[in-house]
Parts: C-alpha cells; structure tokens; sequence
C-alpha cells in the first residue's frame, strides 16, 4: 500500500513538473517564433483568456498566437459575456502603469496647481491635435489635471521631428523649449545630452503600448484615451 502510495505521489509529482516545462517550451518556442518573423523584442509570453491562444507582449504591443506557434492575430480580445469588455487593453493597462512609474524624472511636466489627477501624454511637436491639447494646458491645469509630458515623434528616427524633441530633452528649461517647438519657433542647441536618450526610450515605450498616433493619453492605472480630448471631456472621464 505505501508503495503504490509513493508511486502515485511521484507520478503527480512528475506529471506537474512536465507541464510546467511544457508550458516553458511553449513559451519559448512562441517567443522565439514571433521575435524571428517580425522581428520584434518579446517581453512576456502567457496564456491567454482563450485555450490553446498565447498573450505576447512585446516592443510593438500585444500579439496572439496559437499553442504550436503557426498562427497569430493581432487586435483586442473582447470578452462577450462581461459587456465587450476589452480584455487586451485589460491585460496591458498593469503593464502600462507599471512601465509609465519607472519614467519619473523623464517627462516635461505640466503641474496642476490644485492637483485631482496626473495624465500622461505621448506628444510629437509636428502633430497638429497635440499642438491644440498644449494650447488648452491652463485650462486642464486649471480642472486640476496634471500632465506628464512624454515623446513620441511618430514618423521616426530619421524625421525632423525626432532630433527636435531631442533638443527639447536637452534644453537647460525643457518646458520653455517645448512651448516654442509647439508654437512652431525654430530650435536652436544641441541634441546631444544624457536626456536625449528619454526621447528613444519614450518612444520605445509608446510602441509597446501599441500606439497608432498622437496625442495619446494614459491615465494613471494604465487605461489608454484614443487621442485628443478637451479638458471639460477629459475631466468628465477622469471623474468616472
């Protein structure tokens, strides 16, 4: 009876130790499959909401991808049963918060002086909706909104816009600078300080968001706006 016993016990033991090294080869391989094909860096890879369909994140937003690697899709899950609840941005909206508190001291602020909220914006100095929101500062300011300035020069490296924010970053008052660049004053000084690094970062961060343009906007528990809002708007979704 003791025998049969420890067999059992090793038996299980040994049945959970195989599934956790399938569940890591799985991942693996799925890693592996999605960083070759489109060449991409993949943070994490977890199961998702759906069998046999896998939750990639990766410096380019979320992917899924089905157990033996052939397929994926990319897009929002939406959960049927709980009221379209979008459970991609769900799952990203920890990864955003998370990633967002690591940039203190990065950003271009814009303190409210009786502060109810603090909003973080992705912002490029030639998008023309992210000059109007940086036109209306007081206003959010004066509701009390907050907001953390970070970059995101949309067409790229090789665009104008880039090395521009890069001067910003680099300004010995980068609120002051960023203020010309959105009212369009030539830049003058230099691109070339430790800050400049923020504006790589920042847009490294944006693509993992899965962003498509600018401005955009997270709240502080990681939910993402899709794109410019007013301040009485923004205030009124901040509120609920």
């Amino acid at each position: 009876m003791k025998k049969s016993l420890s067999s059992l016990l090793v038996g299980a033991l040994l049945a959970v130790a195989t599934g956790v090294n399938a569940s890591d080869d799985i991942a693996t391989k799925i890693a592996t499959k999605v960083a070759d094909s489109l060449n991409v860096t993949v943070n994490k890879v977890v199961p998702s909401p759906v069998n046999d369909i896998y939750q990639v994140y990766s410096d380019k937003g979320v992917f899924y991808v089905t157990a033996d690697g052939s397929k994926m899709f990319h897009g929002n899950l939406y959960d049927l049963d709980n009221g379209l609840t979008n459970l991609t941005d769900q799952a990203m909206s920890e990864v955003r918060r998370q990633e967002l508190a690591a940039t203190a001291g990065t950003t271009i602020d814009y303190p409210a002086q009786d502060e109810k909220y603090v909003v973080n914006v992705f912002t490029d100095i030639s998008c023309g909706y992210c000059r109007k929101l940086h036109n209306e500062m007081a206003e959010y300011n004066a509701l009390g909104i907050t907001v953390r300035y970070l970059a995101y020069p949309r067409n790229g490296r090789n665009a104008p816009a880039w090395q521009q924010m890069e001067q910003v970053w680099c300004a010995a008052d980068p609120q002051d600078a960023l203020d010309n660049a959105k009212a369009n004053i030539k830049m003058s000084g230099t691109s070339n300080c430790d800050a400049a690094q923020n504006v790589a970062m920042h847009h490294s961060l944006g693509g993992s968001f899965g962003l498509s343009g600018t401005p955009a906007i997270v709240l502080e528990d990681g939910t993402m706006l899709g794109g410019y809002l007013p301040p009485a708007k923004l205030l009124d979704v901040l509120e609920k």
